[in-house]
Formats: C-alpha cells, structure tokens, sequence
C-alpha cells in the first residue's frame, strides 16, 4: 500500500443497528476499490471483517475490524462495528480513533435502536456523521419514510445527496445530486437523471449549494449576487457544512445487492469526509493541557485504541497517529508504564490480512505486534516531549457470571487467559470477590459474556463453567451481649486450658473491626490478647449466619482466666473463636446486602413498565427526568434482585433501554429474605 499524507486520508466508522448491513457494506467497499478479489459474504464466513471464529459461528459482527483501501488518491480506513448493543466498547474504540460517523440504517426499517445508541455515542465523540440509507433491493425498502424517521428521531439537518432510482425489487441505481446524474446498473453507468426525479433534484441541489455556502462569506455573497459557484467550491463549502456538523449528508446505496451506484457512493462519501486535519487534538502535556494541530509537524502523539489477544501472533495493539509520524524501528515512550518501546515492523490491517507498511503520517491508522506492556487506551509518544491521550470512553460493566475451572488445567491458565481477554475488550472486567471466593467475570450483558467465555475456550483451550454469582452479603449486629467461653481439654500429658469473656458491640455502618483489652489485675496474660484476636477474626472472615464475612463490630475482652501450665496460643484462639460466636447470636445479627444506584433510560412509552418492574425488585425510585422523548429513572435497589437486569430491561424496552449503576451502600436484608438465605446457607453446609 503506498504512502499517504494526512490530508489523503480519511477514517470513517460505520456504526448503526446490528444487521443494517454495515460489514457487507465494507465488503462490497472493498471489492469495488479493488483492494479485495472477491466479495465475501457474512452468511458464508467469508466477509474480511468478520473472520474471528465467534463471529463466524454466530453470522454477525462482535469485534471493530480494519478494512483500509485507496479510491482516487485517497486512503479510507473503514473500521466496521457491531450493532449488538453488549459489544459497545467496539463501537467506542472505533468512534475514538475516527473522524466521520456513517450511520447505516435499513431502508425498510428506518432508525432503529441501534440507531439511537450509536448516534448518542457519535455525539460524545463530537464526530460529523452521514447516513446512507441501506439496502435499497430489499423488500418494504423506502426511502422517503426513512427519511422522515431520521428527522424525527434527532435534532439534525439532514440533507440527500443522493436519491434511490426505484425501490425494492425494482431498484436501479442512484442519482448524484451533485452531479445531477444517473448511475444505473451493476456497473453504475451513467445516465440523464430520471424525468420523475428531475424536480426534486433540482429542489435538493438549491438546497445544497445553499447548505455548502454557509461555510464562507465570499461564496455567500456570490451565491446572493447570482455568480456562478463552481463545482468545487459547492464541494469544499459542503465539506466544510460536514466537517462543523451543521448538516448531515444523507447517502443511498444496497451493499448487499449488484452494486448499482457504489462507485458514486464512494465518490461522495470521500468528498464530503473530513481529513484527520480538520480535527483539533487536546492532551495533557508536562504543564498542561496542550492543543495541536493533526499534523506530521505537531510533538508525536499516538493512541492505542485497541487490542486483540491472538494465540499465534500474539498481542496487535491498533493506533491512531494524532501527531507527528512513525517509522518501522522507531522507539517511543510509554507514560503510562514509564517504558521505552522499539516499534520493529509497523502494519496496516485489513481484516485479519497484516500488511508491512515503513511508514505512517499523522492521521493515519495502523497496528503494531507483540507490545506485551502496551494496553488499550496507552499514549505512545516521545520522552522528550510526554503526553497523554484520552482512550476511548468505556461503560461500567452491568452483567456478571461466576466462573469456574473444569480441570486442574484449566485452574492454573484460567487467570492468565482472563487477563487476556480483558485486555482485549476493556468492556470485559474480572476479579475474585473476597467475600464469596468466586472469581466473577462481568461484560455488557449475557451474550457478552458468553461469547467471553467461549473464546477463552477456542482460542487459549480454557474450559470454565458459568454459574449465577452468589451476592456478597455481610454479618453483622443490632446490639450489645456478652458471653464467656471456657475451653479445657486433657489429654493424658500437657492440657489445653482458657477462658474468655466478651462483649460485642455495633459499630456504625462502614466502620470496620475494633479490638479492646480490658482485662485488667492480670486474670489473663496480655501475650494471648493477639491469640484471642486471632480467633475472632477466624470467625468473622468465615461468618455465622450464612458464611459470609462479619463487619462493623467491637469486640472488647474484659476477663477470664488462664492455667499456669496449659493455658496457650491454641486455647486461647479457640475461646476467642467460641466466646465470639455466643456473643454474636445474642446480638441480634442481620445480613446486609449491597444497594446500587440505577440510571436507567428509556423512550417514554415504556417508563411505566419499567417503574412497575423495579418496584417488584424492592426497587426504590428516586426520581424521573425528561430527555427529548426520552425517560431517566434514577432508583436504588438491591444487587440481589438485579443480577440478571441486563436481559430483563432488554425484553421491557424490546432492546431500547440503556442503565447504568453505582454502588452506594450496605442495608439490612429484611428479615423473611434474611431467613431464606441463611437456610439455603445452612443446606448448602450440610450437603
């Protein structure tokens, strides 16, 4: 692949509802830029995009995959998306290192919810964006109701420059408006622009030369003095109307069909799409907060935007040159681990296809191997002039599974393997809950998960089992009691001998263990206060009630006795342990359980529901908000009664609810729930 300058570049991410057509889009991109032979398809597991084995299996898109190719002097990096909602970190890290959004809908279903999410992302992005209306062969394909559903949908100008040459199974090709000209057939020849779409081209043209003179006062003037604005001064005031996002260029095309009017497609969509020179870049410096210019002249400046974990190859780190240019061999810094890094080869990707590149210019995206201390969201730059990026905004994790190894085996790789995965996809999270013992994996929801799970299986042979995380309950107590404890045991020669009497106290919520000796007149040595202490916190790491760890108590020693002979460590551990959990019964003991803040968004048809939902789940609702057509119900509830949320607000708001939450505090679990866990608690032991 040859060398391009930054202003010959052009990122462009396609994002939109999952299955509207985006990675057959890349595909026909790329075979009608020549940049692949044949057309894959996602139905075969062909496509170039989607070559992960999941993704195979399963026949959509669950990674951001690279698909770069040169049209007309250009460089294009597409970076394909998924439209499944739990793999929208993919979605992030594409948006990151992109400089224009299309968002792909279908023709026959309009904005969808994909569609929503995708465009709210975009917007935190600041990014300009187009639409093309996809799928034009398909059946109840209309443009013009797709159309409408945009314009209801958001707050934007949306403008065609292109319009569909029929519709279903009758679509011909397209019409560029800007060239006022057909391209009809599988080859997109050209043609006069059909007699019953002469008036409205003519309509949309005004408004597009109207649209592109916004940009600048001189071709304002001219345009309202009646000179003629040529061709390419109606181009670069529309690029520019794109690059400010003030107008939103609305594209038409069938990626999946015979590829009528693709190549005016891509004539278009590389016109009006910003170069990464367009975009102003802030990061924090040594003094500060520093802004320049994308640039090869600006301080080196690259972000690595992703990671994927490949068994044979070993760690790609992709990224996205913000400043300066890179150089195989070259050595940058790593501020985040204070490292230097020999870059020894550097990559294009297309697909899984590396292709060696020795160069790259600001603006550019590419990808480096085997950078094992190199993670998703590192600034690579120089260390004689360190900054840092920001990396992509990644959501908290809403959905968790316990895992656990099949084999010996797989214990000792499963650690490693979760390392790997998670580093891969930031969305991913895992950790052991010491109160529980379980090692939890958590994601975006139960697909997610799964998908998780079964690559650690594929790809690095680590076999686990998924289960519904226990929730980490607590101990603790509502009052004070005491209780003393004598432990004697004779056993023929030296004896065991030691008597605690102890009082428990409540502390406040989140204030931990306190330890008191008051023994006083020398009943008990001061050299067994730590034996006794040991003791008690044996107890409260393993619990009472139910077996989970005790908290927010006072324990205060204040007598006993000891035996000159057979009173040591052992025994005094052991009354500690017993004395503590007389006293702990009598204190009238509850559980708590963890409450989080929920933040969930809905379209308003389906708050009700929602509400009604959240109150069977001893939900508390704080609070609604409107959002445009949008609600936002704030509500704490337990983690018990939430667990699998994820799915459930799924199935409420047929896919159109989003949540996040926030761990706030521990509160008593009510007492007839308290009872059932601490049977199931007790069964669990016995059996």
């Amino acid at each position: 692949m040859k060398e391009y300058a930054t202003d010959q570049i052009r990122n462009i991410a396609l994002i939109g509802h999952g299955s509207s057509g985006k990675t057959t889009l890349t595909e026909a991109m790329l075979y009608v830029a020549k940049a692949v032979d044949r057309r894959g398809k996602v139905e075969e597991g062909t496509a170039t995009t989607d070559f992960d084995e999941e993704e195979v299996r399963r026949k959509i898109s669950l990674v951001m995959g690279v698909a770069p190719f040169e049209w007309k002097g250009k460089k294009v990096n597409v970076l394909d998306t998924p439209g499944y909602t739990d793999f929208v970190g993919e979605v992030r890290s594409a948006l990151r290192a992109a400089d224009m959004a299309l968002v792909v809908i279908d023709a026959a279903a309009g904005v969808e919810v994909g569609t929503e999410l995708t465009w709210a992302y975009a917007d935190e992005e600041a990014l300009p964006r187009a639409v093309l209306i996809n799928k034009m062969d398909r059946d109840n394909a209309n443009f013009s109701t797709a159309l409408a559903s945009l314009r209801e949908a958001f707050n934007a100008q949306f403008l065609p420059l292109m319009l569909p040459v029929g519709e279903q199974d009758q679509f011909k090709g397209v019409v560029n408006i800007l060239e006022r000209k057909a391209y009809l057939g599988p080859k997109g020849q050209q043609a006069d622009v059909p007699a019953e779409l002469a008036d409205q081209v003519e309509e949309l043209y005004t408004q597009i030369v109207e649209a592109a003179v916004e940009a600048d006062e001189a071709l304002m003037m001219k345009y309202f003095e009646d000179e003629e604005i040529t061709p390419e001064e109606i181009a670069a005031g529309l690029a520019a109307v794109v690059a400010n996002g003030s107008w939103v260029p609305v594209l038409v095309g069938a990626g999946g069909g015979d590829l009528s009017g693709m190549e005016a497609l891509l004539d278009i969509l590389v016109g009006i799409a910003p170069a990464p020179s367009t975009r102003k870049v802030t990061a924090q410096g040594p003094t500060g907060e520093e802004e320049f210019d994308v640039s090869d002249l600006s301080p080196l400046a690259v972000l690595v935007f992703k990671t994927t974990a490949d068994p044979y190859v070993g760690k790609i780190s992709f990224f996205k040159i913000f400043g300066g240019q890179l150089s195989a061999g070259d050595t940058v810094y790593n501020p985040r681990t204070g490292d230097a890094v020999r870059l020894s080869q550097l990559f294009v990707m297309r697909g899984r296809e590396q292709i060696q590149v020795d160069r790259l210019h600001a603006g550019d995206i590419g990808a480096v191997t085997k950078l094992s201390d190199v993670q998703t969201g590192d600034t690579l730059c120089s260390k004689d002039h360190v900054l840092t990026l920001r990396g992509p905004i990644f959501p908290e994790p809403l959905y968790s599974v316990a895992i656990s190894p099949v084999t010996k085996a797989d214990t000792a790789k499963m650690g490693p393997t979760l390392t790997r995965i998670c580093e891969e996809d930031p969305t991913l999270r895992w950790h052991q809950d010491p109160t529980t013992n379980e090692t939890i994996l958590s994601g975006m929801g139960d697909a997610h998960v799964e998908t998780a799970v079964r690559r650690m299986k594929s790809r690095f042979n680590v076999n686990v089992e998924m289960r519904t995380p226990k929730v980490p309950y607590k101990e603790t107590i509502t009052t004070t009691a005491t209780a003393q404890y004598r432990h004697k045991k004779q056993t023929g020669g030296a004896g065991q001998f030691a008597e605690v009497h102890m009082r428990l106290e409540p502390m406040p919520r989140d204030a931990g263990f306190d330890y008191v000796w008051e023994v006083f007149g020398g009943h008990i040595s001061s050299s067994f206060q730590p034996s006794i202490e040991k003791g008690v916190k044996q107890v409260m790491q393993q619990g009472v009630l139910a077996g989970y760890p005790i908290v927010d108590v006072r324990v205060a020693v204040y007598d006993g006795k000891e035996h000159p002979v057979d009173s040591k460590d052992i025994a005094f551990q052991i009354a500690g342990r017993e004395a503590f959990k007389e006293a702990f019964q009598k204190a009238r003991p509850v559980l708590l359980e963890p409450i989080y803040l929920y933040t969930i968004t809905v379209p308003d048809e389906y708050a009700g529901a929602v509400m009604s939902d959240l109150n069977t789940r001893r939900g508390r609702v704080l609070g609604m908000a409107q959002e445009g057509n949008k609600a936002i119900i704030t509500a704490e509830a337990p983690l018990a009664e939430m667990q699998q949320y994820a799915t459930v607000l799924r199935a409420l708001t047929q896919a159109r609810g989003v949540y996040t939450m926030e761990f706030q505090r521990y509160d008593i679990v009510p007492s007839h729930i308290a009872e059932k866990v601490v049977a199931e608690a007790k069964q669990s032991r016995e059996s």
